[in-house]
């Protein structure tokens, strides 16, 4: 069942990643939007990462990928939001 919230949430992140880029190119191209798809893309990539971790490569350790993944992004967005903000 935890493999399948893990899957579920990757590709519920891709999606908000994919309408916000979407919304990027029909839209004014505010920068936040931008920055908001590339740290979804950046969620998205850390919880594909939590499924092969823990669901198909079990004998290895990808937690430090993980990690990094996970903070990349929210620094992605943490930039995004202070930078905006600014303007």
């Amino acid at each position: 069942m935890a493999q399948a919230i893990y899957l579920l949430c990757a590709v519920t992140s891709l999606v908000a990643a994919v309408l916000l880029l979407r919304q990027y190119q029909a839209r004014r191209r505010s920068p936040l939007l931008l920055w908001s798809c590339i740290g979804f893309f950046g969620l998205a990539l850390n919880n594909m990462l939590a499924f092969v971790d823990f669901a198909l490569m079990t004998g290895t350790d990808l937690s430090l990928a993980r990690a990094i993944a996970g903070v990349a992004a929210n620094l992605v967005l943490l930039y995004g939001l202070i930078w905006d903000t600014g303007r």
